[in-house]
């Protein structure tokens, strides 16, 4: 998914954007950069963060930056920032989202004979440039922004540094959050409140969908107001998000805690503990225990002081692996329990199957799993959320097939729990992983956990495009 962050201070800032950044690191796998801009002009640094953390890569560069404002990025695939020369002036900038037509924006670029792309990798075009590309076209920079953002089909929100000040954007729908933060002596945005509190910010405003903010050391400004429609991913608050943040003013873990509970308001289970796999099936099982007065347990802790979170490296066998090694069981509190275990979601199940797998072998009595959210149907066209190559690997999507050997044209019948076809596929699931029970959260009950309306929340993963 990726996420950003920037600063504009009366002093010194490149302490606080490296903070900052680093705050947004559980939202990208592959790429961290930073760019400060100082009279003397702009300075940037990219690194890769596959295998070691953005403050490990980055803590030496930080005597060669100096200024008073800056952003950053936590990329999952391009090379971010750019530093860009144009009409407009020089610049850097920031990008999160996704360019679904990029192919087709490229090659109507090229054949204006105007435009050359450099930022090359593997033959494709970074399409931080490319956004880069319809932003310049126009005579302002939030004439150029509401450009892209209505060329591109996907998402995008963006971070532009110049001497100014910085320009920041929320994407067309604001599928995903950007908001300000300010303190005495500087100005901030990020896409995570959770980088605020320990850098002394408030949060001051959340931006609207397609909403442009120039921020400076003296405030903020509205350069182009916000649209009506909004389609925020409601994906933020069941896992992605990290729990100290707030979207729309309405905080991840609180929802978590709400659709654990939900859960429990649902269930007939007779259990001995209930419990949530770490990190995010955690605050969902405190939830769920809270409201059923069944005691929350760990029996199994998660080793952190080496391992990363497993859907981080690119290569599945890693991933496996990490899954496998960085949990580490406690028998005493496995052998002969009923155990309850609360999951944000089931993607493609895999490392899941392992997991049940070993509670079985340390001795527990039962298995039931709890999903805080529908089964996932549909893969994400708007945010690389999950690092599934194709929709075919989604459990839901391969216990259908396997159920009729091709997938439906209309799957709505699998959206709604009280039908044969998805209680057909809810138990294909729940076989394969050997589970004792498997229940997964109903949609008007997430969108109550959550707490905006329904036509204000992004749902696509699991009902497909809405009418």
């Amino acid at each position: 998914m990726g996420g950003f962050f920037g600063i504009v201070s009366n002093r010194d800032c490149v302490s606080d954007l490296f903070y900052g950044i680093d705050y947004h690191s559980h939202l990208g796998t592959r790429r961290g950069g930073m760019a400060v801009y100082h009279p003397d002009g702009f300075k940037k640094s990219i690194h890769s963060i596959e295998g070691a953390p953005f403050r490990s890569k980055f803590r030496e560069d930080l005597a060669k930056f100096k200024g008073n404002q800056g952003i950053g990025v936590i990329s999952d695939y391009e090379d971010q920032p750019l530093l860009i020369a144009s009409h407009l002036g020089n610049y850097a900038i920031v990008t999160v989202g996704v360019v679904r037509n990029l192919e087709a924006l490229t090659t109507c670029a090229l054949n204006n004979h105007r435009g050359h792309f450099t930022e090359m990798n593997l033959n494709a075009i970074n399409p931080t440039e490319l956004i880069a590309s319809l932003i310049n076209q126009e005579e302002s920079f939030a004439a150029g922004i509401r450009k892209a953002q209505e060329a591109i089909e996907g998402s995008c929100s963006l971070l532009i540094l110049t001497a100014a000040g910085i320009f920041a954007a929320r994407d067309r729908l604001g599928r995903t959050p950007v908001l300000i933060g300010k303190r005495e002596d500087a100005f901030a945005v990020a896409f995570e409140s959770s980088a605020f509190p320990n850098l002394g910010f408030e949060t001051v405003q959340f931006l609207g969908p397609g909403e442009v903010v120039l921020i400076s050391k003296d405030g903020y400004q509205t350069l182009l107001q916000p649209q009506e429609s909004m389609q925020i991913c409601s994906f933020l608050w069941i896992y992605y998000g990290y729990p100290a943040s707030s979207y729309e003013a309405i905080n991840v873990e609180q929802v978590r805690y709400n659709c654990g509970a939900a859960l429990a308001r649902a269930d007939r289970v007779s259990i001995d503990m209930v419990s949530g796999i770490p990190d995010s099936g955690v605050a969902h099982a405190i939830g769920y225990a809270a409201e059923s007065r069944i005691p929350y347990c760990r029996p199994f802790v998660k080793y952190t002081p080496t391992w990363p979170r497993s859907f981080m490296p690119q290569v599945q066998e890693t991933r496996d692996l990490i899954a496998s090694m960085k949990l580490i069981p406690i028998r005493d509190l496995i052998h002969g329990r009923r155990m309850l275990m609360c999951e944000d979601s089931i993607v493609r199940g895999t490392q899941l199957r392992d997991f049940v797998q070993r509670l079985y072998e340390f001795g527990a009595a039962e298995v039931h799993m709890r999903v805080a959210c529908p089964p996932l149907l549909y893969g994400c066209p708007w945010l690389n959320f999950s690092r599934s190559r194709s929709e075919m690997e989604l459990a839901a999507r391969r216990a259908i097939d396997e159920l009729h050997g091709a997938i439906p044209d209309d799957l709505t019948p699998y959206h709604d729990p009280a039908r044969a076809e998805y209680q057909a596929m809810v138990e294909r699931i729940r076989t394969r992983l050997r589970l004792t029970t498997l229940q997964y959260q109903t949609m008007p009950d997430m969108v109550q956990a959550i707490g905006l309306p329904r036509e204000k929340l992004c749902t696509h993963c699991w009902e497909g495009e809405r009418a």
